[in-house]
């Protein structure tokens, strides 16, 4: 492996790492990911992004920094903005979960949307890029005449050498590709009255480009440094656990993302109608599908904040829940009935205007019992997005934060009746990008895996509690948004 400083932009915050050429972390660090609110929805504070990476690259000894040989950048999917070829922005730089495209989506009919899946394998969102650059181009006039989409992280690299490019898997998410042709679609560009040109040469992970001089100074790094746009995080995070095909990837943030490898994309009919996403690699050598849950680690907050705990209060009742789960100790006729999509609802709906739902609760529920009802409905919800896939799981691999709790982790075993095995190395998808920019593969032994193992009477357990709530649970997921 190649020294590489790697840089994860995620939603909630920027994790920033160095790793040494054995793969271990020499030092890393994490920030509140820099956004405010313009007068169309939320977008990244681009300086103070750039500052985060510039403060932490010239933090490192000097030992350290003139080891370095590679920066790698991963980042969420669907966010980005308008670049000129100096680098200025046109735009502002948007976040994934923004809308401010929406209008452009509203009079395709069903025909056309099967027509975009066809292409893209995307199912028609304002989530995904081209509305945005619809947006972009249509608010920026003049001013944009010469700049192109870039993704969050390709616009840091653009910023760190100079150069525009686009990377497959983030390229994927754009909803502009044509995923059989791996090209620009001149089609998709049609229905949004752009041009090609408006989005950048392609480039796989493993191909980058020096730093600039005047960055390569700026960060006290050799001239020789390399800088790759690793992709999109949830599929770097699969070449960190070194996922196999008919493995499912289960990539826990703020969201939760569900990812099988392919040999082609799946683009008939049922797969649209599921709304899953097809992309392209991060390695391009296959496809990817893939599902979003909308309400991932954020169910934490939400908890703290109904339950007024704070992180430490509430990870040590997940503990003693678990304890009592798996000691057999829970009644689960007693557990509300919880639909957890406080953010918005997962496919085959993907509705952002959705809300989460209770039903059952009694006079005498207890906190803990809401606790436990809440990550019940999150493993019932994984589970129904699961059966949208044509691919069976002959295992789950998990990365992220809920590898740090031992009770999702169950419940989504026993409920499934697959097994799981979950990361304790806290850093997947940096550990990713390194490994794309060397051009190396992983072992999931690398990350630490603790398997978790289904309990056949738990297991049946869960099967009679799901087939006594089924009615419930689908009332409350048939509720207008």
């Amino acid at each position: 492996m190649l020294p590489t400083i790697t840089v994860d932009i995620g939603t909630t915050s920027i994790k920033l790492c160095l790793f040494d050429d054995l793969g271990g972390v020499v030092v890393s660090t994490k920030h509140p990911t820099p956004t405010t609110r313009d007068a169309w929805g939320e977008v990244y504070q681009v300086e103070a992004l750039l500052q985060q990476i510039a403060d932490f690259v010239r933090g490192l000894d000097d030992a350290a920094r003139r080891s370095v040989r590679r920066i790698a950048i991963a980042g969420v999917g669907e966010s980005g903005g308008l670049v000129r070829p100096d680098g200025s922005l046109a735009s502002p730089m948007i976040l994934w979960h923004d809308h401010r495209g929406a209008d452009w989506l509203e009079d395709f009919d069903v025909f056309s949307r099967d027509r975009v899946y066809a292409i893209t394998g995307l199912p028609v969102n304002p989530n995904y890029g081209i509305s945005k650059v619809a947006w972009a181009v249509d608010n920026a006039g003049s001013g944009a005449a010469d700049a192109q989409w870039l993704n969050v992280a390709e616009f840091v690299a653009a910023e760190l050498t100079g150069e525009r490019w686009s990377e497959f898997s983030l390229a994927s998410r754009t909803m502009a590709l044509d995923l059989a042709a791996r090209t620009w679609s001149a089609e998709m560009c049609d229905f949004f009255d752009l041009d090609v040109s408006r989005f950048p040469d392609l480039r796989t992970a493993s191909e980058g480009t020096t730093l600039s001089p005047v960055r390569a100074a700026e960060l006290r790094l050799d001239t020789s440094v390399m800088v790759h746009v690793a992709g999109h995080d949830h599929m770097v995070g699969a070449v960190g656990a070194d996922l196999e095909h008919n493995e499912l990837l289960n990539s826990t943030g703020t969201t939760e993302g569900l990812l099988f490898l392919t040999d082609a994309p799946t683009l008939g009919p049922a797969a649209g109608r599921a709304m899953l996403a097809n992309g392209i690699s991060c390695t391009g050598s296959d496809y990817t599908l893939f599902a979003s849950i909308p309400t991932g680690g954020s169910a934490f907050a939400t908890l703290q904040g109904l339950l007024g705990r704070s992180a430490s209060e509430l990870a040590d009742s997940i503990s003693g829940i678990h304890q009592e789960y798996v000691a057999g100790d829970v009644a689960l006729d007693r557990l509300p009935v919880i639909l957890p999509q406080f953010r918005g609802s997962p496919p085959p709906t993907k509705n952002a205007r959705t809300r989460g739902a209770i039903a059952g609760l009694q006079t005498d529920t207890t906190a803990n019992e809401l606790i436990l009802g809440c990550f019940l409905g999150m493993a019932l919800q994984f589970s129904d997005v699961l059966d949208l896939f044509p691919v069976t799981a002959s295992r789950v691999k998990v990365i992220g934060p809920a590898g740090g709790n031992p009770l999702w982790q169950q419940l989504k075993a026993d409920l499934l009746g697959t097994p799981l095995t979950a990361s304790r190395f806290p850093e997947v998808v940096s550990r990713g990008a390194q490994a794309l920019a060397s051009d190396q593969r992983l072992s999931w032994q690398d990350s630490d895996p603790e398997d978790v193992d289904v309990d056949t009477a738990r297991r049946e357990a869960l099967a009679q509690w799901r087939a006594t709530i089924q009615p419930q649970w689908d009332y409350l997921k048939g509720l207008p948004a």
